[in-house]
């Protein structure tokens, strides 16, 4: 089942691609497995998450989700933070009617799902956080150089200027082209916004809060958020789980997707859900 489109809110269109809804016929006592969610990265939209929605379809309900001012979504406030984009997406999945679902965040997505989490932890059945982190230790200055960045140069010149940064050396061309493709086609307006709301977060202070099982992934290879920054993670989430990949930069998703796809759905069988 596949339905891609734009689901209207009080807070604006959510740009939304579903695909594999769990359909059980009316006599059946199974119980559908918890949905998952999908947030993308500051350089990306939710299409870079095609990888894991075609695999998780099979078994459950995959949802990747735009924030606003990317991909299909309306303007984000130029003010939005990570505590927006949390709400944003809290109210695209009550339009979608999941009520709890598995919080998979890939960087920018991980520091809105740690927000997530903090507005409604009663919606987080899990969190997996892929190379992400609480806060940065050069996020200010990453802040500022992207800033500068999305005003002096065209979007498909900032993609090729960072691509070599975001993947692991010898990443092959049609990868690292669909990365710039992707890094393009954000609006230099939607692309400042995101980097507001992941770069200036500092989230340490949740992180004590957060007690629904926790997975957290990092490329070995990440320059972006080096696995020290995960590291950090697992240390101040009680029980969570650490998986570095091997081979991996920033984007283990999309560059080791056969691995992330593995570590995720093991992580989702020891946890039942």
């Amino acid at each position: 089942m596949s339905d891609v489109g734009r689901i209207k809110t009080a807070k604006g269109a959510i740009g939304v691609e579903e695909l594999g809804r769990i359909e059980l016929a009316e006599d059946s006592d199974e119980v559908a497995p918890t949905p998952i969610v999908f947030l993308h990265g500051v350089g990306s939209d939710k299409s870079v998450w095609r990888p894991q929605l075609d695999y998780f379809a099979a078994s459950r309900h995959a949802v990747a989700l735009d924030y606003p001012g990317y991909g299909e979504s309306d303007p984000a406030d130029g003010e939005a933070d990570h505590d927006a984009f949390a709400a944003a997406i809290l109210a695209a999945m009550d339009v979608l009617g999941i009520e709890s679902a598995h919080i998979c965040g890939l960087s920018l997505g991980g520091v809105v799902a740690i927000a997530l989490h903090n507005a409604a932890p009663d919606r987080c059945g899990s969190l997996i956080l892929a190379d992400s982190f609480a806060t940065h230790p050069d996020g200010r200055g990453i802040f500022n150089r992207s800033v500068k960045a999305s005003r002096t140069m065209t979007m498909r010149e900032l993609a090729e200027d960072r691509v070599d940064l975001l993947l692991a050396p010898n990443t092959n061309d049609a990868l690292r082209d669909a990365v710039v493709d992707s890094m393009a086609a954000i609006s230099p307006d939607a692309y400042r916004v995101g980097a507001r709301a992941v770069w200036l977060a500092d989230q340490r202070e949740r992180l004590d809060s957060i007690h629904v099982p926790t997975l957290v992934i990092v490329g070995d290879q990440d320059h972006v958020t080096p696995p020290m920054l995960s590291r950090d993670l697992v240390s101040r989430i009680a029980g969570s789980t650490l998986v570095e990949i091997a081979g991996a930069g920033h984007l283990t998703n999309i560059e080791q997707p056969a691995a992330f796809n593995a570590a995720v759905d093991q992580f989702l069988t020891a946890i039942a859900q």
